[in-house]
C-alpha cells in the first residue's frame, strides 16, 4: 500500500493506522509559534463507525487504504446471506448480514447498491438517499383518530419496522430514508 503523508491528507481519504481502517472526516494542520507542526483529525472507523480524535506530527507517514467501489445488484436473501452481482463482470457475490449492518433493512430484490470493498472485505455500502417499500404490517388507523403528528409503528417487506402517520395502510408504497430509517412520504 501507498504511504501519504499526514501534510497531503484529504476529507474521504481511507488511511490504514494501527486501530484499523479509518476515512478521514476532517483535519486540520496546526503550526504553533513555538514547536513543531502537527496535524489534528476526526478519523471514523470504516467497520463500526465510531469518531475518534488522533494528532499526528507533521509530515509523519500513514498507510493508505486503496477502497474499491462497486456497483452491484442485489438479487436474493439465500436464508444465510445476502447475494449481490457485480454489475461489470456478472460476477456473485454472497455477503453476511454482519458486513451489512443496518442497509440489510433497505435492499429489496433488484437493487443497486455500491459495495466499499478493502480487499476481499466489505467495509461499506451506499445506498441510494431513499428507497419505495411496501407496508406488509400496520394497525389500521381509526376513524376520528386523527391527533396531529401522531404515529404508528408499520412493518415493511424487508422486516424493517419505521414509525409512519395514520392514514398509512397494508400495501401502501412508503418513500424511506436511508440514512435515518425514517418514513419520508407515500409513494
Amino acid at each position: 500500500m501507498p504511504a501519504v503523508s499526514t501534510n497531503d491528507l484529504k476529507n474521504g481519504m481511507t488511511v490504514a493506522i494501527d486501530e484499523g481502517l479509518f476515512n478521514v472526516v476532517e483535519f486540520q494542520h496546526v503550526k504553533p509559534g513555538k514547536g513543531g507542526a502537527f496535524v489534528r483529525t476526526k478519523l471514523k472507523n470504516a467497520r463500526t463507525g465510531a469518531v475518534i480524535d488522533r494528532t499526528f506530527r507533521a509530515d509523519e507517514k500513514l498507510e493508505r487504504a486503496m477502497i474499491d467501489k462497486r456497483e452491484m445488484q442485489y438479487l436474493y436473501n439465500d436464508g444465510t446471506d445476502y447475494v449481490f452481482m457485480d454489475n461489470q463482470t456478472y460476477d456473485q457475490l454472497n455477503v453476511s448480514t454482519e458486513s451489512l449492518g443496518d442497509t440489510a433493512g433497505f435492499l429489496v430484490a433488484s437493487a443497486n447498491a455500491i459495495l466499499q470493498m478493502y480487499g476481499d472485505e466489505i467495509v461499506g455500502v451506499e445506498l441510494p438517499a431513499a428507497v419505495e417499500l411496501t407496508v406488509t404490517e400496520t394497525e389500521p388507523g381509526m376513524q376520528g383518530d386523527r391527533v396531529s403528528g401522531a404515529r404508528k409503528p408499520a412493518t415493511l417487506e424487508t422486516g424493517l419496522v419505521v414509525q409512519v402517520p395514520l392514514f398509512v395502510n397494508v400495501g401502501d408504497r412508503l418513500r424511506v430514508d436511508t440514512r435515518s430509517g425514517e418514513y419520508i412520504t407515500r409513494a
